[in-house]
């Protein structure tokens, strides 16, 4: 597909990283489409490092290290939704004998008790089938490392040959990538981001599926205080591991949300309020392209998150909203948002406007009657509009290396 070499354009005895696709390889016709953005995601993350060279196929990305360390290159490369896997790899001439001196080192700098051959030919012309290739590689590898023995069925080692046209590739272990699709194939999404626990949790799932994400967050001044919007940013901070640059709007939301709660009282307000949150998101998704809203709810983990509450909110609005986190449990986003580093951020004690009114009763199966009601005592279309023509727009972009959020 594309190829972007530095210094000599032969491959042979060069050190590699190797990046697989996994659940790319179901996209079809799409799949250049796909291969290509992850392939500009994989150098927009690397860019720290010029001399790095890239080989894009429709099965495998090739990063020619050029003297980059493979330990620095393959500390990011989990970091990029869409890559399934990656490893360090060889590549040497198609010679038997260069094939097997690769293999034998690889054996022997593993410590591996036992291992496996994979070989593939995708060359045809290469005079060994794979099976040969498995065999009397693995042979080799008995005689010339001590200790080690074959086992089929689960070897500490996988020694992997993969014979192409240009040259031969020999690799070992496999280390886990993100998953998912390459951030920006499924287009732009406008996530709630309240401060919590779940919200980051969310935005980094709908990063994962290849969507580009903006947050919204709603403030309350004085009732929260700019602390609230330090934890968002630094929130945002994490996930900029993730997609480098995120749009930040801040919705001055206190008058609205004063009015909410003086005309329903206290068990519609976060039914209501949370209504109110759609239309405005709504509107602000429409402004800047969004296909989607994305929330961090969870079936059932508090009164406005029913299903019957859920379905009453979302008619508000006429964008799809997605949940991510819909059939999580909370040890599971709190699991996940501890592996991210949001979690220590998310406990800051700093209240949002979710939090700051006391809320004793609320309802959990709101009728749309009575909430259409309660909406119809108040002009809320002028302060939905108040609020969404006085947004501040933040861009939110990766802090030094050095820098400590916690």
């Amino acid at each position: 597909m594309e190829k972007e070499i530095k210094g000599e354009e032969s491959l042979t005895d060069k050190d590699m990283a190797i990046v697989f696709f996994g659940e790319l390889s179901t996209k079809g016709k799409n799949i250049f489409d796909f291969i290509r953005l992850l392939g500009k995601n994989i150098k927009t993350h690397l860019k720290a490092y010029p001399q790095l060279g890239y080989e894009i196929h429709k099965d495998h990305i090739y990063i020619v290290l050029n003297g980059v360390p493979y330990d620095q290159v393959a500390k990011v490369l989990p970091l990029i939704p869409g890559i399934h896997a990656f490893a360090k790899v060889k590549a040497v001439a198609k010679d038997f004998d260069r094939i097997a001196s690769e293999s034998i080192a690889l054996a022997k700098a593993s410590k591996a008790k036992t291992f496996k051959v994979f070989a593939k030919r995708a060359d045809k012309t290469f005079p060994m089938h794979s099976d040969d290739i498995n065999r009397q590689i693995g042979a080799l590898v008995l005689q010339n490392v001590p200790g080690i023995k074959v086992d089929v069925h689960e070897p500490e080692l996988q020694v992997h040959i993969y014979i192409r046209p240009e040259c031969a590739y020999v690799y070992g272990p496999k280390e886990a990538g993100m998953g998912g699709y390459p951030l920006g194939i499924a287009g732009k999404v406008l996530t709630l981001l309240s401060g919590g626990i779940d919200s980051p949790v969310a935005a980094y799932l709908m990063m994962k599926r290849g969507c580009r994400i903006e947050a919204i967050h709603f403030a309350a001044p004085p009732y929260t205080s700019d602390k609230v919007l330090t934890k968002i940013t630094d929130l945002l901070h994490v996930l900029n591991t993730y997609q480098p640059e995120i749009k930040l709007y801040v919705v001055p939301f206190t008058k609205l949300q004063e009015e909410i709660y003086e005309k329903a009282g206290t068990s519609y307000a976060i039914t209501i309020m949370r209504r109110m949150m759609l239309r405005i998101a709504q509107k602000v998704a429409h402004a800047g392209n969004d296909l989607v809203i994305s929330t961090g709810e969870s079936i059932g983990q508090v009164a406005s998150q029913t299903l019957k509450s859920m379905s009453a909110i979302d008619k508000a609005c006429d964008m799809t909203v997605i949940r991510p986190l819909a059939t999580y449990d909370k040890t599971e986003i709190i699991a996940l948002a501890q592996r991210l580093g949001t979690f220590d951020i998310s406990i800051r004690p700093y209240d949002d406007c979710c939090t700051v009114f006391p809320v004793k009763d609320p309802v959990t199966a709101p009728h749309l009657d009575e909430v259409e009601k309660i909406e119809g005592t108040f002009d809320w279309n002028t302060l939905v509009n108040e609020c969404v023509d006085n947004v501040k727009k933040i861009w939110i972009k990766p802090l030094p290396a050095s820098t400590n959020l916690i």
